[in-house]
């Protein structure tokens, strides 16, 4: 069964990104005691159930950047970056999309895959929850106020009704809310 998840990860007053494009507030020194702690093998499970990631461009380009000193966060699974622009492919499982998100999905994504994680940027994830063409939303709500930066859902345009599906808490006080987007 074909599932396309928005993932983004938010301050608590909905921003997703610095001005400066920084990530030091992904890391938190705090505590929630009522939260569940999720090992390294956890997460390598859960990643190995996503069968391909999509992307915009300037994600794309961040990650780049980033995989310089973190490694690339998405390894061999398949990568479609949407853009316009000629960007380097850094990786073999790197490949790029330009056209109609309709016929991405349609045509490229459900007939190959089965759990797609759309893993930014806010532009892109805007079309595809505005397009109806995703089926959940997890915010990741990390415990900090940011002031300011890029905003996830400013300018959505249409009211969308949503089915909260679950709430986790974990021991670094990040919140994940999954979303069931009704259609």
């Amino acid at each position: 069964m074909f599932k396309l998840t928005v993932h983004m990860v938010s301050s608590l007053d909905g921003y997703i990104a610095k001005k400066d494009n920084s990530v030091s507030w992904f890391e938190t020194a705090d505590h929630y005691g009522k939260g569940i702690t999720v090992t390294e093998q956890d997460a390598a499970n859960f990643l190995k159930t996503i069968d391909c990631y999509v992307m915009g461009a300037r994600t794309y380009e961040h990650a780049l950047e980033l995989s310089k000193t973190y490694g690339w966060p998405y390894g061999d699974v398949p990568t479609i970056v949407v853009s316009h622009r000629n960007l380097p492919v850094a990786r073999p499982n790197i490949e790029f999309y330009t056209g109609d998100l309709q016929n991405l999905v349609n045509e490229r994504l459900k007939p190959n895959y089965n759990n797609v994680w759309l893993a930014g940027g806010a532009m892109l994830a805007k079309d595809f929850i505005r397009l109806k063409l995703a089926d959940e939303i997890r915010l990741s709500i990390l415990p900090i106020i940011l002031g300011d930066g890029m905003l996830f859902f400013d300018h959505l345009g249409d009211e969308q009704a949503l089915h909260l599906a679950n709430v986790t808490a974990y021991k670094n006080g990040m919140v994940e809310l999954r979303y069931e987007i009704k259609k």
